[in-house]
C-alpha cells in the first residue's frame, strides 16, 4: 500500500514539473516572434519514455496557463493529435518508435499553427523558422535525455550533450525572463541555483560558459543584454570561493548580487525582494545531499576518478609484473630439481661388469674348478660371459648353443650360468624399463614446469610496461559514437605496445552490431582497427567491445576430407585454432591406421598439441612433452603430425613436422615445397620435429595434406604440378579439387584416410 502511494506521490510530481516546465517553455521564444520550445520539449520526452497519460494533461494545462484563447486551444490539440494518433497506432501494431518518425509528426503537428499565422497575416516565413527551430530543439532534448534519462547520472557527458544541455538552459532562461511576481525573478531564482551547481561539480569553464548561456538566453527573449553582467558576476564570485564547504559558494554569490545591485545599480531598483531569489537558491543549494552532487559530478567531469583509476590500473600491472616473474624462477628451479632427481641407467659396459660380478659370485664361488677358469683361463671366461650377456640382451635369451665347445667340455655348470645370465638380464631391462618410465615421467613434469616458466616469464614481460591511456581519443570517440546516435556509455584507449592499440568500449546492446562503432574508432585512432572481443558488460543492457590494431593478414581456409574404403571413420583429425598474439594454427594429424582405433589416437594427438599451444607453450616443448606421454601410453600410438602456424602482424609461417608428407606455399609466381622429416609422435621419445619458417603474402596459398593424398600420386613433383593446374582462389574449391584429383588417381578408390587443409591469406 505504501508502495502504491509512493508511485502516485512521483507521478502528482512529475506531472506538476512537466506542467511548470511546458509553462515556461510557451513563454519562451525568440524576439518575442517564433515560440518553438514547448512543442519540441513535449516530442522529445515522449520519446524519452515518459508517460504519455502524464505529459498530454501537463501540456494541456501548461498551454491553457499560458494563452487559455481559442485559437491557442486548436493549435494545442493539433499538436497533441499529431503525437496520440501514431502512439496508439505503434501500440496495436506493437512496434516502437523510430526516432526519425518524430521528426516527422512534430512537423505535422505544426499546420494548424502555421495556417493560423498565415490567416493573421503574420509573414510566412516566421512559421517555417518556428518549425526549423523546433526540429533543432527537438534534437537537442533528446540529446541531453539519452545521456541523462536513458543511460543514468553514473557516465560523462560528451561535448554534443553538453552543448546541447545549455541550449535547453537558455531556453528556460528565456521563458522565465518574462515571468515575473511582482519585482521577483524567477530568472534569478534558476540562474543562480544552476551556477552553483555547475561550479560546485563541473569545471570552471562550464560554469562561466553557463552563466553566459542564461544571459544569452534572456537576451534572446527581451533584447537586452542586462542579465550578462551580473551572471558572469555571480559564476566568478562562486569559483574564486570554491571550498569543500558549500556555504562560502554561496555567501561569495550571494555578496556579488548585493555589489550588483547596490554598488554598480545595475537594476532599476534594488530590494529585499530582488535579492530573495537569490537567498532561495542559495538556501535549497545547501539543503541539496553530497550524494546527489557526486552524481551530477560525474555527467560533466571524471577525469580525476579515471586518472586514479588508471594509476591503480598501472600500479596492479606492476605488482603482477613482480610476481609472475617470481612464479617464473619458483618453476625453473622446480624444473631444475626434477631434472637432477632422473637415476638415469648404467652403460651397457658397467651393466656387464656387474652382471659378471653377480653371475661368478653366484654360480663359481662354489666350483671346484673356480681359480682354474678365473685365472689360467680369465680373459676366455671374461671374453664368454660378456658374449652371453650382450647375446641375451640383444636376442632376449641366450642358449647352449652360443657357448663355446671349450668352456663346455670343462665346464659342468653351463646350465646354471644360462639360466642366471638370462634370468638377470631380463632382470635388468624390467628394471631399466621401469626406471626409463619413471625419468621420462620426471621429465615430462620437468619440461612442463619449464613450460609453466617461460609463460609465466612472458606474461610478465607483457605488463611491465605501464599502460598509456589516451583521454583525448576517448573523448573523441564518445563524442563520435553519440554524433551516430550509438550510445556507449564508457571508452578506454591505450597503447599495448608499440605496434599495438586497443580500445574497450561499453555499447548499450541494440548499438553493438553497428558498423559505424569499428569505423569511427578507427578513424579516431589513426590506423584500422578489429573487434576482437565482446562480452556482457555488469551493467544490464550494455556490452563491452573491446578493439585492437587488425594484423596486416587475414586467413580463411577450406578443408576437404575422405574416409579409406572400407573404414566407417577417418583417422585423421584436422584443427584450426585462434592463438594469442594474432596468430592461427592450422593442423592435420594422420593416426596411425584407418578406423575408430585411428581416429581415437590421432584425436589424442592433435588436442594434446592444440590445448598446450592455447596455453602458450613454444614449439620444442610442446612436441617433445607430447612426444614422452604418448611413449608412456599403454597402447602404442604413433601419429604423423602436420602444424602451420601463421602469424598475421607480419606474414611468417612456422611448419612443424613430424613424419607428415610435404606441404607447399603456392603463389602466382611458384610452388614453393615445404619438406617433410623427423619420426611420427610417440616413436621415439627423442625425435625432434623438422621446423621452417616462411614468408607468406596476401594472395597466398598455403596447401597441407595427410598420407593418404600424397601417396595417391606417383611423386612430389606430380602433386606439385596439380596443385599449380588448380586455378580457382577459393579455399574449400581447392581442397574439394585436389581431393577429387588424389581419388581420379586411384580410380575413385581411397586407399587410405585423406585430408586437404587449404589456407588463402588476404589483406586484412
Amino acid at each position: 500500500m505504501r508502495k502504491n502511494t509512493n508511485k502516485y506521490l512521483l507521478y502528482i510530481l512529475k506531472f506538476f514539473i512537466f506542467s511548470l516546465l511546458f509553462f515556461v517553455l510557451f513563454n519562451a521564444g525568440i524576439n518575442n516572434l517564433v515560440f518553438p520550445f514547448a512543442i519540441a520539449m513535449f516530442y522529445a520526452l515522449a520519446w524519452a519514455n515518459q508517460k504519455i497519460w502524464l505529459l498530454v494533461p501537463a501540456y494541456i494545462v501548461g498551454g491553457v496557463c499560458h494563452s487559455p484563447t481559442m485559437e491557442f486551444s486548436i493549435v494545442l490539440l493539433v499538436n497533441i493529435f499529431c503525437l496520440i494518433l501514431p502512439y496508439i497506432f505503434h501500440i496495436l501494431a506493437k512496434k516502437s518508435f523510430k526516432k526519425w518518425e518524430f521528426y516527422i509528426y512534430i512537423v505535422l503537428g505544426q499546420t494548424a499553427n502555421l495556417v493560423f499565422k498565415i490567416l493573421s497575416g503574420q509573414f510566412f516565413v516566421y512559421g517555417i523558422v518556428e518549425i526549423a527551430i523546433s526540429l533543432v530543439f527537438m534534437f537537442v532534448c533528446i540529446n541531453v535525455f539519452e545521456a541523462i534519462i536513458i543511460r543514468g547520472f553514473t557516465n560523462k557527458l560528451t561535448n554534443l550533450e553538453i552543448v546541447s544541455l545549455f541550449v535547453i538552459i537558455a531556453a528556460i532562461a528565456s521563458g522565465l525572463c518574462v515571468i515575473n511576481i511582482e519585482k521577483f525573478s524567477f530568472l534569478k531564482l534558476f540562474v543562480c541555483f544552476v551556477i552553483l551547481i555547475f561550479a560546485y561539480c563541473s569545471t570552471p569553464t562550464l560554469t562561466l560558459l553557463v552563466a553566459a548561456v542564461s544571459g544569452l538566453g534572456a537576451l534572446m527573449s527581451t533584447n537586452n543584454p542586462l542579465f550578462f553582467a551580473p551572471f558572469m558576476m555571480w559564476a566568478v564570485f562562486a569559483l574564486i570561493f570554491k571550498m569543500r564547504l558549500k556555504i562560502f559558494m554561496t555567501v561569495s554569490l550571494l555578496a556579488a548580487e548585493v555589489v550588483c545591485g547596490f554598488y554598480f545599480c545595475l537594476y532599476s531598483s534594488y530590494g529585499i525582494i530582488e535579492i530573495l531569489p537569490n537567498l532561495i537558491s542559495c538556501a535549497v543549494f545547501l539543503c541539496f545531499p553530497k550524494s546527489f552532487c557526486n552524481e551530477i559530478s560525474a555527467i560533466f567531469n571524471l577525469s580525476k576518478d579515471r586518472i586514479a583509476m588508471k594509476n591503480v590500473a598501472n600500479r596492479n600491472r606492476e605488482i603482477l609484473h613482480k610476481r609472475l616473474g617470481n612464479l617464473g624462477e619458483v618453476f625453473n628451479e622446480m624444473n631444475i630439481i626434477y631434472r637432477n632427481m632422473l637415476k638415469r641407467g648404467m652403460s651397457l659396459e658397467e651393466v656387464k661388469t656387474l652382471l659378471k660380478q653377480e653371475i661368478s659370485s653366484k654360480i663359481c664361488s662354489f666350483c671346484p674348478e673356480r681359480n682354474h677358469c678365473h685365472r689360467t683361463f680369465a680373459e676366455d671366461t671374461k671374453k664368454v660371459f660378456d658374449e652371453l650377456i650382450t647375446i641375451s640382451f640383444e636376442k632376449g635369451k641366450a642358449t647352449l648353443l652360443d657357448i663355446p665347445s671349450y668352456l663346455t667340455s670343462r665346464c659342468k655348470q653351463t646350465n646354471s650360468i644360462l639360466g642366471s645370465v638370462n634370468t638377470l638380464t631380463g632382470q635388468y631391462k624390467k628394471y631399466m624399463n621401469m626406471v626409463k618410465d619413471v625419468d621420462t615421467s620426471k621429465l615430462i613434469i620437468a619440461d612442463q614446469l619449464l613450460g609453466v616458466s617461460k609463460v609465466m616469464t612472458s606474461l610478465s614481460r607483457d605488463v611491465e610496461t605501464n599502460i598509456s591511456f589516451d583521454t583525448v581519443r576517448e573523448n573523441k570517440i564518445l563524442d563520435e559514437l553519440a554524433y551516430f546516435n550509438i550510445i556507449c556509455i564508457d571508452a578506454v584507449v591505450f597503447e599495448k605496445d608499440v605496434w599495438t592499440m586497443e580500445v574497450s568500449l561499453v555499447v548499450k546492446n541494440e548499438d553493438v552490431a553497428k558498423p559505424k562503432i569499428v569505423d569511427s574508432v578507427s578513424k579516431i585512432c589513426g590506423k584500422k582497427m578489429s573487434v576482437y572481443e565482446m562480452f556482457p558488460s555488469n551493467r544490464p543492457g550494455y556490452t563491452v567491445i573491446n578493439l585492437q590494431t587488425a594484423p596486416k593478414f587475414d586467413c580463411i581456409f577450406g578443408v576437404s576430407q575422405k574416409t579409406k574404403n572400407g573404414s566407417k571413420v577417418s583417422g585423421d583429425t584436422y584443427s584450426i585454432v585462434k592463438l594469442d598474439g594474432n596468430k592461427i594454427l592450422f593442423a592435420i594429424n594422420d593416426g596411425m591406421g584407418s578406423g575408430e582405433r585411428a581416429k581415437d589416437q590421432s584425436e589424442l594427438s592433435i588436442s594434446l598439441v592444440e590445448n598446450f599451444y592455447k596455453a602458450g607453450f613454444d614449439n620444442e616443448i610442446i612436441l617433445s612433452s607430447v612426444n614422452k606421454l604418448l611413449s608412456l601410453y599403454k597402447e602404442e600410438i604413433f601419429s604423423a603430425l602436420d602444424i602451420c602456424i601463421i602469424d598475421q602482424k607480419d606474414g611468417i609461417a612456422d611448419f612443424i613436422k613430424m613424419a607428415s608428407p610435404n606441404s607447399f606455399i603456392l603463389n602466382e609466381d611458384e610452388c614453393k615445397t615445404i619438406e617433410a622429416g623427423a619420426l611420427p609422435l610417440g616413436i621415439v621419445e627423442q625425435s625432434k620435429p623438422n621446423i621452417s619458417k616462411n614468408v607468406v603474402c596476401a594472395k597466398d596459398f598455403v596447401v597441407m595434406v595427410s598420407d593418404g593424398v600424397a601417396d595417391s600420386f606417383e611423386s612430389v613433383v606430380l602433386l606439385k604440378e596439380v596443385i599449380k593446374s588448380i586455378k580457382t582462389k577459393n579455399p574449400q574449391e581447392f581442397a574439394d579439387e585436389l581431393i577429387e584429383r588424389a581419388l581420379s588417381n586411384n580410380n575413385g578408390y581411397a586407399v587410405d584416410d585423406m585430408t586437404v587443409v587449404v589456407v588463402k591469406v588476404l589483406n586484412f
